[in-house]
């Protein structure tokens, strides 16, 4: 004799099918979620489509669209570089082209010179 489908059970199982199909989660995922296991969900998707509940299974969706980011480089300028001027006591200076000669040496003295 077949046992008849318990209505309470069937009513939570078709809930949680449309609610997957609505997450666009893959199964496993889904089944982490929500603690279920992954072998009753797919025995419950297809009794539930064999009783007629349920519709063909959709097509799964990318969950992010491929972005892709137009990149064009300014060839008219060369890249600009540091100097690296390392000082005594773990003091460093990066220093871009263009810098002020006098300025630097004032400021090396001044950060070499012993403190009172």
């Amino acid at each position: 004799m077949a046992r008849l489908p318990d209505a309470g059970k069937q009513r939570r199982w078709l809930e949680l099918i449309h609610l997957w199909q609505q997450s666009q989660r893959t199964v496993c995922e889904f089944c982490d979620r929500h603690r279920l296991s992954q072998a009753s969900f797919y025995a419950w998707r297809r009794a539930l489509r064999e009783r007629g509940l349920l519709q063909t299974p959709p097509t799964l969706q990318p969950r992010r669209p491929a972005a892709f980011v137009k990149l064009t480089l300014d060839t008219t300028q060369p890249a600009v570089s540091a100097v690296e001027l390392v000082l005594g006591d773990r003091r460093l200076l990066r220093l871009r082209p263009g810098f002020d000669p006098a300025m630097l040496l004032e400021l090396v003295r001044l950060l070499e010179e012993p403190a009172c």
